[in-house]
């Protein structure tokens, strides 16, 4: 079932992503080669605390750490380590916090030094998808609409969409219903409709779509070692059109 959120019910879901917003801003100028992702982990679990949120992803589901972070071709789910970040390489940090029972997720795709070409391509047109797609989600359309938009910009430069890991709904719960593939025909699919509050978040492979599970069962990796990049926002859907709830350009 789909559960509605009223406008008081939105404003507090938005400190919770504005804490997840904060804590990627500082992220981005921490990220440099040396730096370890359980590092910056340990860092975004303490920053969470002093801003009066919870972190939300250590104990789901026994997920063992407060951050996802995904570096190269891992497109989600890795498990932050001691291995220092590597110049050229690039990492997808996914933060999960809750203010009063109300949460906000995000995932974003950081450079470590500078990268190749490739990279960035990967990286500018992903986030460009996720931006695209924002954009379709207000009130009358369908979930379609969204996901066409994403899937016509990501192929058109040459590019795959993982299918197995999902947009979804999000309130009090991590993981509400909807949840939608991020590819899709416009017109086709559920309605958005004023008060829902779901996640955007495609990931784009340079290779093949196919996917492998790590044997911790949770870090997804590209079959062939491709790069795959990730951006993601939680969005509502308003009479307003949609509002970016962990908009990085807003402070707390």
């Amino acid at each position: 079932m789909v559960i509605l959120k009223k406008p008081d019910e939105i404003e507090l879901m938005k400190k919770a992503g504005q804490i997840v917003a904060a804590c990627h801003r500082e992220l981005a100028t921490r990220i440099k080669p040396g730096v370890t992702t359980l590092e910056l982990n340990d860092f975004v679990e303490q920053m969470i605390h002093d801003l009066g949120g919870k972190q939300v992803t250590k104990g789901y589901k026994g997920f063992p750490f407060a951050t996802c972070a995904s570096v190269n071709d891992v497109i989600a789910h890795g498990f932050p380590n001691s291995v220092p970040l590597q110049q050229g390489d690039i990492v997808k940090i996914d933060i999960v916090a809750s203010y009063n029972g109300w949460m906000g997720d995000s995932a974003w795709c950081y450079t470590v030094g500078p990268v190749s070409d490739e990279a960035q391509q990967i990286m500018r047109v992903t986030k460009e998808c996720l931006y695209l797609g924002i954009e379709q989600a207000i009130i009358g359309n369908r979930i379609g609409d969204v996901t066409h938009a994403i899937q016509k910009h990501a192929e058109s430069h040459g590019y795959t969409i993982v299918r197995e890991l999902l947009g979804h709904g999000i309130g009090r719960s991590l993981h509400e219903a909807p949840s939608f593939v991020h590819a899709g025909v416009p017109g086709k699919g559920f309605r958005l409709r004023e008060g829902m509050v779901i996640t955007i978040e495609p990931m784009l492979n340079e290779g093949t779509a196919d996917i492998f599970l790590d044997l911790d069962g949770w870090t997804v990796r590209t079959w062939d070692g491709k790069l795959s990049a990730q951006y993601e926002h939680t969005i509502a859907i308003t009479k307003n059109g949609p509002i970016i709830l962990t908009d990085q350009q807003h402070t707390l």
